[in-house]
This record gives C-alpha cells, sequence and structure tokens, in this order.
C-alpha cells in the first residue's frame, strides 16, 4: 500500500515525497480512508506510530477543499494535546505536511508569552494546536473563538485523562459546534476512554494497531544516581574509561547540548551536538561525522533526535532525564535493535526521582541502580519528589497541573536501591473557574 492508494490530494502527496515518506504505517493505513471519509473516528495508537500523519493528512485535505467562511478567520480544526512538547511537534509535522497548502497552523501552549499567541489567533487561523489550559485562557479572554470549527482532534486522550485535564477539555468542548469530525487517539481503549467518546462521539468507527516502539529485550536498563552539578564529570568518566564505542547522549535543552558537546570536546572525547536551532546542513554535517567516526560522541535533543537512523548503537546516555516518561522509549530505541544487546544509562539527581518513577511504571520493570564510586550524590534518590515545572528553559516541559504531585506509583516501586514511598495522592481538576486552567497550562 502506497499514500498515493488512500485517496490523498496531490498536494498532500507531493510533501510527503518531499519528506521522505513513502509507505503508510499501519494505523495510517487504516485511519485515514475512514477518516477521509467523514466518519468519527475512535483510534487506537502509542506515541511512534505515525498518528499525526494519520489525522492531520485528512485534516487537511478536508480544510483545503473547502471554502472558509466569509468574515475573519477562526479555527477551523482543533487538536488538543496534552503537552507543549506534543504541541510543537504536532504543529510542526501539519506545516510540513501542508506546505503546499494555503493554511495557517497556529499552536497555544502554557510556559510561552500570551501576546505573540494573541497576534496570531488575530491574523487568522485555519488549524489549532492546543494544550488545554493555556487555550481556555484566550477563550475567556475573548482571544479564541471555535464556533467555526469542523474537525476537532482529541491526540493521546489517555494522557490528558491521566494529566487531569477532563474538566477543561469538557468546558473546550462545550464550545465546539456539535456538527463536526471528531477523531479521537489513545494508547488504550480502557472505560473512560470508551465513556469519553460515547459523550462526545457520534457512531465512531475504531481502529487499534500495535505498537511499533516496544522496548527490545535485548535492553539493559542502568540508573547512576549523581548530584545535578556532577553529571557532565561522570559522563566524562564513563565515556573516557568505560566505554569507548559510539555513543547517543540525551539532552534537555538546545544551549545545554551545545555545552555539553563543548565540554566533552575540552575533555577530549571528540563530540558533536544537534538540535532545533541548528539548521539542517548542520544537523546533517554532525550527523555525517558521528557515523563516519570523526565524532564518537552524538548530543542530542528529542525533538532533534526524532527520526534518526544509526544502525549498530550499543549505547543510549540519558545525561537528562525525558520530561515524558514516553520519550524514554523513543530515545533507548536506538539501541538494542534486530535482536543485539544494547545498554540505556541514566544520569539521575535525587531531584529527578520523579521523572524515573515515570519511566519505571512504564517500564513495568526493574531499573538496576548502580552508585559509581567516588560520585554518590549527597542523598538518595526522592521517587515521589514532584516533576519538574520546566525542563531548565524557563519554559513548562511537562502539562502536569502547576503546583500538583507527580502520580502515584502503583504498587511498591520497582527500582532497586531506592526507599518505597507512599506516592501522594493524585489530584484531578475540579471543574471550577480557574481550577481547570490550573490544571491544564502546559
Amino acid at each position: 500500500m502506497t499514500f498515493e492508494t488512500l485517496g490523498l490530494s496531490p498536494a498532500l502527496l507531493r510533501a510527503l515525497s518531499e519528506t521522505n515518506y513513502t509507505v503508510p504505517t499501519p494505523i495510517q493505513a487504516e485511519a485515514i480512508p475512514l477518516a477521509l471519509a467523514g466518519h468519527d473516528l475512535l483510534g487506537g495508537a502509542q506515541t511512534g506510530t505515525g498518528k499525526t500523519a494519520a489525522f492531520g493528512l485528512p485534516l487537511l485535505q478536508r480544510l483545503a477543499k473547502e471554502t472558509p467562511p466569509k468574515g475573519p478567520r477562526k479555527p477551523r480544526a482543533l487538536i488538543l494535546v496534552p503537552t507543549r512538547e506534543l504541541a510543537v511537534q504536532v504543529g510542526d509535522s501539519l506545516k510540513a505536511y501542508g506546505r503546499h497548502l494555503r493554511l495557517n497552523v497556529t499552536t497555544v501552549f502554557g510556559g510561552a508569552g500570551m501576546h505573540p499567541q494573541i497576534d496570531s489567533l488575530r491574523r487568522g487561523v485555519d488549524i489549532l494546536v492546543a494544550c488545554p489550559g493555556r487555550l481556555l485562557d484566550h477563550m475567556e479572554n475573548g482571544h479564541a473563538k471555535l464556533d467555526a470549527v469542523e474537525v476537532l482532534v482529541l491526540d493521546e486522550a489517555d494522557r490528558m485523562l491521566d494529566m487531569g485535564f477532563l474538566p477543561a477539555m469538557k468546558r473546550i468542548l462545550a464550545r465546539v459546534p456539535k456538527a463536526r469530525q471528531t477523531l479521537l487517539f489513545s494508547a488504550t481503549f480502557e472505560p473512560r476512554i470508551k465513556a469519553l467518546a460515547l459523550e462526545f462521539m457520534r457512531d465512531p468507527k475504531q481502529v487499534q494497531v500495535a505498537a511499533n516502539n516496544a522496548i527490545a529485550d535485548t535492553i539493559v536498563h542502568r540508573v547512576h544516581p549523581v548530584d545535578a552539578g556532577r553529571k557532565h564529570d561522570l559522563l566524562v568518566d564513563i565515556l573516557a574509561t568505560r566505554h569507548t564505542e559510539r555513543v547517543l547522549v540525551f539532552g534537555k535543552t538546545k544551549h545545554g547540548c551545545n555545552r555539553l558537546a563543548e565540554q566533552l570536546e575540552k575533555a577530549g572525547l571528540p563530540a558533536v551536538a544537534i538540535h532545533g536551532n541548528k539548521s539542517q546542513a548542520q544537523r546533517q554535517k554532525a550527523l555525517a561525522a558521528f557515523k563516519a567516526g570523526r565524532a564518537r560522541i552524538l548530543v542530542a535533543t528529542d525533538v532533534a533526535a526524532r527520526g534518526l537512523d544509526i544502525p549498530d548503537l550499543p549505547l543510549v546516555i540519558n545525561h537528562d532525564l525525558p520530561m515524558v516518561a514516553e520519550d524514554y522509549i523513543h530515545r533507548i530505541g536506538r539501541t538494542g535493535r534486530n535482536g543485539a544487546s544494547g545498554e540505556a544509562l541514566s544520569l539521575v539527581a535525587p531531584e529527578e526521582g520523579g521523572l524515573l518513577r515515570q519511566i519505571q511504571r512504564m517500564l513495568k520493570a526493574d531499573i538496576v541502580m548502580d552508585t559509581v564510586e567516588g560520585f554518590a550524590p549527597s542523598r538518595p534518590i526522592d521517587l515521589n519528589a514532584p516533576i519538574p515545572k520546566n525542563g531548565g528553559s524557563g519554559q513548562r516541559s511537562q502539562g502536569r497541573p502547576a503546583g500538583k504531585p507527580a502520580h502515584r506509583a502503583h504498587g511498591k516501586p520497582q527500582v532497586r536501591g531506592a526507599q518505597p514511598h507512599a506516592g501522594p495522592k493524585q489530584h484531578r481538576g475540579s471543574g471550577k473557574p480557574g481550577s481547570a486552567r490550573r490544571g491544564a497550562r502546559a
């Protein structure tokens, strides 16, 4: 099967060809024809299965074919997502797919200035990608009008429910026309997702595909506890004495990746960095140096590393834990491929325990915790530590309700070497004015 056989327009096929997409993934092959036919759709797909194109391509085709209403351009498609990272990723993907269409894509999320978003909304929007809390802010201030929405997408609906966004979602959906197409994507079809579908969808078709980002059982997961200020020294020690093969190192921010690569170079360890501020030519040059062995270490952010094809990579190091647990799967998926053994090594500071717990719950397996002699942290890792409100860049990276603790782990923590604690109770938005905004400002 090819994208041509799915009934997509020449403009979309041209954009897909330019981005080297030739064969649809299973979720795309099943969902796109149903969405193009106008059905409401309940899609079961995890991160990494290609679901953005599964809803984005038919959405773009529908809007491009229809003449927009007269007057100021208001959003004709609304895509709700749980986190800032996903909002940026979805927005970028839609812009790439729709590069040959005259459609405007705008993203709004917390942790960024209101005024640039207000200006974008005033100039006119065809497709709005939004986190619930910031969208409510714009709605209440009169900047976002949803009465022209024809297509509504709820992306990663299970995560939005996990993070307490249900009251915010209901307030938003009450302002969207009932005569619309609704596409809901979730990793699971648990009862609460089906209840949401029954409440907001009309006879949805259901498709579900197995995840193609399952964690290989040949990967060893390991944690080195260390104080945040000594991570660099420990990384140099690891790369200089214990691991001499090619290594992919993940950092949290663009600036942090640059700084880390420079520090490794000064320590005599050839390293290059790739991130969103690098041009495509710079990224390709860095990747070529890494693949050719001129640079043994590639330091990357999550977004820049998406889609990298690096065969035979024995080790992935998380200098900083990802803010979203699913990104851990994307990171370590670069090692342990095709039956080969691999190692996923994470340098974890005591205050990053909440992030570690998220990963632990997702893996449903023990993580070996090894303290390196000479690098023992000043205090134990606290698995009940709250999720950080930002990723160190001044912007909130996780869509968790402001000031609310991380979710409670089910059962005892599965990380060896850590003391189990009773987790805090999970908080939900109350639906009262203001509380839903606090519970959804991603």
